[in-house]
């Protein structure tokens, strides 16, 4: 099947080819017959000036333009132009002196005016040239133009699938992380026997459904968000009892208003495991101002600079998913004294 359409594809350009040289040798039989009345000789002169033009012309473009002139090899374009330029032109005298032999049997008057004149003969010649040769050009750079968009586009789908592939990769990670905390919390209970217990793992179950199900979403509401930073917020009053001071404020923060699952608990969490207890209490900040299409996160706890604490993946984790979900419309700031620990997030929306 693909052979004979390959077949009938070869026979189809053979068949343009053909037309378009029958069509160049009745341009070149009136072309040349200009002001001579004797159409035959005309004929006979434009049928041996054929062989030269088609010649002169695939080798111009199945040669010199594919591959010198396209692949930017200037020097042998050049040098292998000259070649077929000066062949060009001994075929062009020798087509005169068959005009002079065979067609005005050696009488100078005889001959076609045109014919005897060499740059007017190579002027039709090279014209047809110049005419086939640019189109070629065209061709290529169309074909040329279309694989550069298609390459583009693949390089697109591959940038997209690598992206998806690495927020899920970045997803995965906050499970183990998450839980391991969480856990750690609840085993401390149950070992106490402690009469939240109950409480505790009735919270842990909302937050796991909002782990394992809702953080494959693309998108979740501001409002959901919140609601299960403060069912965290409950769980870690739980484990710290007295010494926690927990604030939370929002405002102007409305359902229609959507981001990424996951997107600012890590922060809240990050306070939890890395902040201080000064003067008997680990005091903790949260605040989400809200506009029409930004949202003003910021969290502060208390914190001892001269602590040393290992890098989490926690912090690491968001600045990657930010960057890739939010490239160029959030502002991360990080503010660090010897008493305070200070996030602060500036986070654009498009809720249209």
């Amino acid at each position: 099947m693909i052979k004979k359409k390959f077949i009938i594809n070869k026979l189809g350009q053979g068949l343009l080819h053909l037309i378009f040289w029958c069509a160049v040798l009745l341009f070149f039989t009136y072309f040349f017959g200009a002001g001579y009345n004797n159409f035959d000789d005309t004929l006979v002169y434009s049928l041996f000036l054929m062989p030269i033009t088609i010649a002169l012309t695939y080798v111009s473009i199945y040669k010199l333009i594919p591959d010198y002139l396209v692949t930017k090899r200037y020097f042998h374009f050049v040098l292998y132009s000259t070649y077929t330029l000066i062949i060009s032109t001994y075929l062009v005298m020798v087509s005169v002196f068959f005009s002079l032999i065979f067609i005005s049997n050696f009488d100078y008057n005889d001959m076609n005016p045109l014919t005897r004149n060499i740059l007017f003969v190579m002027t039709g010649i090279y014209l047809i040239t110049f005419i086939v040769s640019a189109f070629k050009l065209m061709k290529l750079n169309s074909a040329a133009t279309k694989r550069a968009k298609t390459l583009e586009t693949k390089i697109l789908e591959t940038q997209l699938q690598l992206k998806a592939q690495e927020l899920k990769y970045l997803k995965l990670q906050i499970h183990p992380h998450f839980l391991f905390n969480t856990l750690n919390t609840l085993y401390g209970f149950a070992l106490k026997k402690a009469d939240e217990t109950p409480e505790m793992i009735l919270k842990l179950s909302n937050l796991l459904d909002y782990l394992l199900y809702q953080v494959d979403k693309p998108f979740v509401s501001l409002e959901e968000e919140i609601n299960h930073i403060k069912d965290y917020i409950s769980l870690e009053q739980m484990r710290f009892n007295d010494t926690l001071k927990v604030n939370l404020i929002t405002k102007n923060c409305t359902k229609a208003m959507a981001v990424a699952p996951m997107l600012f608990l890590p922060f809240v969490e990050n306070s939890f495991k890395h902040g201080k207890i000064k003067d008997g209490k680990l005091t903790i900040t949260i605040t989400f101002k809200c506009e029409k299409n930004s949202i003003h996160f910021s969290i502060t706890n208390s914190h001892d600079k001269s602590t040393i604490n290992a890098p989490g993946i926690g912090l690491e984790n968001i600045k990657k998913r930010l960057k890739l979900l939010y490239k160029n419309t959030y502002n991360l700031a990080i503010v660090e004294t010897n008493e305070l620990y200070e996030v602060q997030l500036k986070l654009a929306l498009n809720n249209d």
